[in-house]
């Protein structure tokens, strides 16, 4: 199955990247338009998930943006890098955990090669190191179209967590890559690409 791979070197706004998005789910839906997988970063951005609750904003003063993915609320900022996703279920498997674990399997298989050993958790969705989050997953399906996906921590900054409990956690049950061994790979878009697109094809 033909999947357009997009690797974006600037940073792209969340709004930006959202109307993309939405754009290709509408393509695919009238079979007009390829399945996407998209490696970028933002600019700093606090957004909302549709599990999302006021308490878990604790500065009131940042600004948030509301998103129809799955979850609560998220930070996205430089040296995060982000996996999104755009796929056909109706032309795969109509299994949305069997999605879901492969994206965690290929943020583990991301992981091991810096020298980190990621577990998923049944209870919490997302990819953990020493019971602290490295990678959050966030997925919506429409029409048996799945889109958003994943980031994952390499070398952002953590303190800008503080203003938010992270996907409702305390926020110092977060981590990265540099905060786990300081083992940064190069070639991350590059690894990440071939890792995903090797497990997205088993659904």
């Amino acid at each position: 199955m033909s999947i357009e791979i997009k690797i974006s070197k600037r940073r792209i706004s969340y709004k930006i990247a959202m109307k993309i998005l939405h754009k290709r789910v509408e393509l695919i839906k009238k079979n007009k338009g390829k399945e996407l997988l998209w490696i970028l970063e933002h600019p700093l951005t606090y957004t909302a998930g549709i599990r999302s609750k006021n308490e878990d904003i604790l500065d009131k003063k940042i600004k948030v943006v509301r998103t129809n993915r799955g979850g609560k609320i998220t930070l996205h900022n430089p040296g995060q890098k982000i996996v999104y996703l755009v796929l056909d279920l109706n032309k795969r498997k109509k299994d949305i955990r069997k999605l879901i674990s492969l994206i965690e399997n290929s943020i583990i298989q991301f992981l091991k090669i810096s020298g980190i050993i990621g577990k998923e958790d049944k209870k919490n969705i997302g990819i953990w190191v020493n019971k602290k989050k490295i990678a959050a997953i966030g997925l919506r399906v429409s029409k048996w179209i799945a889109f958003h996906g994943c980031a994952i921590n390499i070398k952002n900054n953590l303190n800008q967590y503080q203003k938010i409990k992270p996907c409702g956690l305390d926020n110092q049950s977060i981590t990265s890559i540099r905060n786990e061994n300081g083992i940064i790979v190069k070639n991350i878009e590059d690894r990440l690409v071939k890792i995903f697109i090797k497990n997205i094809n088993k659904i």
